[in-house]
C-alpha cells in the first residue's frame, strides 16, 4: 500500500468519525427527525473497501450507512442536511437517513430494511454484467442480515452466474439487542459462502489494511468475471443501536473492551511507529475535518425544509 493511500484512509476514517459525533450532537438537539443508527467504530470497514471503488462503481448501504456514503465521496454538506431533512440533502430532504441516493458517484440507496440492498446489489452486477462492464457493485450489510432469505438467495444467484458482487458483512456482533450468539449458529459468517461456491473469508474489521487487503482480492477477482465473494468483518458496535438506545442488554465493561480496539487509533499508530505521519500532520488533519464538519452542520442549519406542495414532486438526484 502506498503511503499516499495510508493518508487517505486515516482521513476517510477521520471524517466519517467526526460526522457521526456531529450528527449525534445534533440529534440530541432535536435537529434530526428522525431515528439516528450511527457507525462509529467501524469505520475501517467502509473506508478499507471504498477505497479501492471507482466513482462508477455501486454499492447498496444499509440503516447505519452514514460512514459507506463518506466512503463512496457524499459530500458532508448533502449528507447532513439529508439526515437533517433538508431540501440542499443528496434526496432532497425527503430521504432522511435510511434512503439517502446518490447515483452519479455509484450510490444506490442506504435502505432500512434489513438486508433490503443485497438483492439489489445483485440487480446492479446483473447489469454491468449485461453490458459487459468491468465495474462492480458491493453490498454492506450486518450479520443479523445474514440469517434473511434475501442474503441466501442473493449469494446463490451471484455465484450461479458469476456476477461481480461483494458481499461485505459487518459482524458488529448485535442485531438491534440480539447477540450473534443467540442468533447464528456459526462462528464466522463468511463460512456460508461454501455453500455457494465463492470465496469467504473473515478479517479484523478494526484493522483498515486487512480489510483493503481482503476487498482487493475480492474486488480484482470481480472484474476479472470470476464472480462473487463473500468478506466477513468483525467489527463491534460501541454506540446503541439508535441514538437513545440504553443498550442495557450488555455491560459497560464490554463496550468499554471493545473502545480500546479503536479503528482510527489503530492506524495512527502504525503510521506513526513507521515514521508516516507526524503528530502534527495528524492535528492539521484533524483542524482541517473539523472545520469540513462545521461547515456542513451550518450549511444544513441554514438550509430550508421541503415546501409542503413538493411532497409529491419528484426529486432528481444532487450532483457535485
Amino acid at each position: 500500500m502506498e503511503k499516499e493511500t495510508k493518508i487517505r484512509l486515516l482521513e476517510t476514517m477521520l471524517r466519517i468519525r467526526k460526522a457521526e459525533l456531529q450528527l449525534a450532537a445534533l440529534f440530541k438537539l432535536g435537529k434530526i427527525p428522525s431515528a439516528a443508527h450511527l457507525y462509529e467504530g467501524q469505520e475501517a470497514i467502509a473506508a478499507g473497501v471504498c477505497a479501492l471503488l471507482r466513482r462508477d462503481d455501486c454499492i447498496t448501504s444499509t440503516h447505519r450507512g452514514h460512514g459507506h456514503c463518506i466512503a463512496k465521496g457524499m459530500p458532508l454538506k448533502r449528507l447532513i442536511s439529508e439526515v437533517s431533512g433538508k431540501k440542499t440533502g443528496c434526496c432532497g430532504g425527503k430521504g432522511g437517513t435510511m434512503h439517502m441516493f446518490q447515483p452519479d458517484i455509484g450510490i444506490m440507496g442506504t435502505i432500512g430494511i434489513v438486508g433490503g440492498g443485497i438483492p439489489i446489489a445483485v440487480g446492479i452486477g446483473l447489469a454491468f454484467h449485461m453490458q459487459r462492464r468491468d465495474n462492480v457493485a458491493v453490498s454492506f450489510f450486518s450479520e443479523g442480515a445474514s440469517n434473511n432469505g434475501a442474503f441466501h438467495e442473493s449469494l446463490n444467484l451471484a455465484s450461479l452466474w458469476k456476477l461481480p458482487v461483494i458481499f461485505v458483512c459487518e459482524n458488529n456482533l448485535y442485531a438491534t439487542s440480539v447477540s450473534v450468539r443467540r442468533s447464528t449458529p456459526v462462528e464466522n459468517i463468511s463460512v456460508r459462502a461454501a455453500g455457494y461456491g465463492m470465496p469467504g473469508v473473515t478479517v479484523d474489521g478494526n484493522r483498515v489494511d486487512d480489510v483493503y487487503a481482503a476487498g482487493m482480492e475480492a474486488i480484482d477477482r470481480a472484474r476479472r468475471g470470476d464472480g462473487p465473494s463473500l468478506v466477513e468483518c468483525k467489527t463491534y458496535r460501541v454506540r446503541g443501536h439508535f441514538e437513545g438506545d440504553d443498550a442495557s442488554y450488555r455491560s459497560k465493561e464490554e463496550v468499554a473492551e471493545a473502545r480500546k480496539r479503536d479503528p482510527i487509533d489503530y492506524w495512527k499508530r502504525l503510521l506513526k511507529d513507521a515514521g508516516e505521519i507526524t503528530e502534527a500532520e495528524v492535528d492539521k488533519m484533524t483542524a482541517a475535518i473539523d472545520a469540513e464538519v462545521a461547515e456542513a452542520a451550518a450549511f444544513a442549519e441554514a438550509s430550508p425544509f421541503p415546501a409542503p406542495e413538493d411532497a409529491l414532486v419528484l426529486t432528481g438526484p444532487a450532483k457535485d
